[in-house]
């Protein structure tokens, strides 16, 4: 299995009024690296789903500590004529797969966010509209009809995800939500997340700060 594409990378939301609250953001370092974190998912997965609701709450809490994006879990097939890849749910995931991946690309991190937990219940076009995204403004014409944008179609980039939902953090696989929660050793809680993810924080810019000394 491989992967269908990374998203872009995360967009600071402390000057952002949804989906998040951020209260007493604490002052990060110009300097400091941020921790990359991938949720592996599909978009018509409800363990995705689950995965992505949990990090509403880890996103309040580290916003300025991460880059988060989501990776789609599919097998690249090259004789598969609308999409080049097969999709765990179908074609009709790979479309939505597409979707999200361009609204990803055209629309700021707070929109696509939202974007995303309008998904299981809407059209695209009403997710946009409920996001405030301009669907003519790029995240259309990207998406084409019914998915099928030749721009949206894009290669795995080997992060080896097979399951939805699968957390990494700093490339570590730490949790897994595949009907149930496994391969968790350090939990699988939001604050679970946020520990993990502020210990990781601490680590790398401890050795950064020594490098550049």
């Amino acid at each position: 299995m491989l992967l269908l594409s990374v998203l872009s990378s995360l967009v600071p939301l402390a000057y952002t009024a949804f989906p998040f609250t951020v209260q007493e953001t604490p002052f990060t370092l110009q300097d400091d690296v941020k921790v990359p974190v991938h949720l592996g998912v599909q978009s018509r997965c409800r363990d995705a789903l689950l995965c992505e609701n949990i990090f509403d709450a880890v996103l309040k809490k580290v916003v300025n500590k991460i880059d988060l994006s989501l990776v789609y879990v599919g097998e690249l097939d090259e004789s598969e004529p609308d999409f080049g890849v097969v999709c765990p749910h179908g074609p009709q995931e790979c479309a939505g797969d597409v979707h999200q991946l361009c609204v990803a690309k055209y629309a700021d991190f707070s929109q696509f966010w939202e974007f995303i937990h309008y998904w299981q219940a809407r059209t695209a076009l009403k997710c946009a509209s409920s996001a405030k995204i301009d669907w003519n403004a790029g995240a259309g014409e990207c998406a084409g009809s019914d998915g099928h944008g030749e721009e949206g179609r894009q290669d795995g980039t080997g992060h080896g995800i097979e399951r939805s939902c699968t957390v990494l953090i700093n490339g570590n696989v730490v949790c897994v939500r595949d009907g149930t929660w496994k391969e968790c050793e350090n939990g699988h809680t939001a604050n679970d997340f946020i520990r993990q993810i502020n210990n990781e924080y601490e680590r790398i810019n401890v050795v950064e700060r020594l490098v550049s000394a």
